[in-house]
């Protein structure tokens, strides 16, 4: 069978990247291998593999579909997204200094703040990646790495990849971009400058809400680092789960198309409703970064955030009289999904924290899923009573 020979396009990525027939059965799909060992023709000569933490055939074919499609050299998957970002940390040293956007998913302030600054001694300085002087005003001399979400969780900011990756580029500092807001039919940061592109695998790449992963992608080299780190860390992805991810990445361009279109419908619903404070979302021409995202982003995403009034009271009021809409965390599934920031993504962020990060009690985010956009606006509109 003649191997694929030019650059796809998304939509035939997503459905071929990382895949071949099985050259003993023929099977379309790779297969699950749940050997947790593999065997040996002589001492230390084997076919690849030797051991399930160090590598598995499964999850090698998810992590070459997601290298492929963020135009990257090599991928590694891990077991979910936080296990990926601790992987990632281990490419400092002790006392380095991280430059992270001040709209930080909980989860990763969490690592940075509550883990690593003491188990590593990391310092971690955080700014409004929308404004670029400012940004790069808080890289100091001794700054190891750039952490960038876009767009950010929970207020939907998008940066200037580009710009934040020449930065990074003219100091010789690791860039790191977590797009899993975005997915890669979306934005690819590789190809705008980025070192390593970070994916929580349980939203978007998998979008079924029943998986639990991690992915990053990159070059080859920067990455063999990222698997030695991963071999002595042992936060692998297992076989199932690999298998579903794959499977899931195989409709990621229509989902995300799907996502997209019903997300701005959503928006648009909201920001005409006079019930509702403010809406984030950047396909809004509104939206202090929509030009950005025009420019960047092929898409603006299925997640859309909004403010009412009475704070969290009235947020809580909303939040209790969904119905279609579920009313749990997580993002990215092929059914919507709202959660309240304040007590889920930020939870135990301080006043002071949750004032930087632009985040309000009166929040609630919306993870717009696959359903009839008109059942979707029904939900809304009597929630907001």
């Amino acid at each position: 069978m003649p191997e694929r020979t030019r650059k796809d396009r998304p939509a035939t990525l997503a459905v071929h990247a990382g895949v071949k027939p099985d050259p003993r059965t023929g099977a379309v799909m790779t297969p699950i291998y749940a050997s947790s060992t593999f065997a040996q023709t002589s001492p230390g000569v084997h076919t690849g593999y030797e051991y399930a933490r160090t590598g598995n055939p499964t999850r090698a074919a998810f992590e070459a579909a997601v290298a492929e499609l963020e135009g990257g050299v090599a991928g590694f998957a891990f077991a979910s997204g936080l296990a990926a970002q601790a992987t990632l940390l281990e490419l400092l040293d002790q006392g380095s200094r991280i430059t992270a956007v001040d709209d930080l998913y909980g989860g990763s302030w969490r690592l940075f703040e509550r883990v690593r600054k003491r188990s590593a001694g990391h310092i971690v300085t955080y700014a409004d990646p929308t404004n670029l002087d400012a940004f790069e005003a808080a890289i100091g001399p001794k700054t190891n790495m750039i952490w960038v979400e876009s767009p950010t969780n929970p207020s939907l900011k998008v940066a200037d990849l580009a710009a934040i990756a020449a930065i990074g580029k003219a100091r010789g500092i690791l860039t790191v971009a977590d797009s899993t807001f975005a997915s890669p039919m979306i934005q690819r940061p590789l190809e705008l400058g980025f070192d390593i592109v970070l994916h929580s695998a349980t939203k978007y790449l998998n979008g079924h809400s029943d998986v639990t992963g991690g992915a990053v992608a990159g070059s080859r080299a920067l990455l063999q680092r990222v698997d030695l780190m991963r071999r002595y860390l042992g936060g692998v992805m297992d076989p199932q789960a690999a298998y579903d991810l794959a499977r899931g990445l195989k409709t990621l361009t229509v989902r995300v198309a799907c996502h997209n279109r019903s997300a701005e419908v959503v928006a648009r619903f909201l920001d005409n409703d006079p019930r509702v404070v403010r809406v984030f979302y950047p396909g809004l021409a509104s939206h202090p970064d929509h030009d950005v995202a025009r420019a960047q982003m092929t898409g603006f995403g299925g997640m859309v955030t909004f403010e009412v009034a009475d704070g969290l009271a009235g947020a809580s009021r909303v939040f209790d009289r969904l119905g279609v809409i579920r009313r749990a965390t997580s993002l990215g599934c092929v059914n919507s999904l709202a959660s309240l920031p304040v007590l889920t993504s930020h939870y135990n962020y301080s006043d002071d924290d949750l004032a930087r990060a632009g985040v309000t009690a009166g929040m609630l985010r919306v993870s717009v899923g696959l359903e009839d956009e008109a059942d979707l606006i029904a939900d809304l509109d009597q929630a907001l009573g």
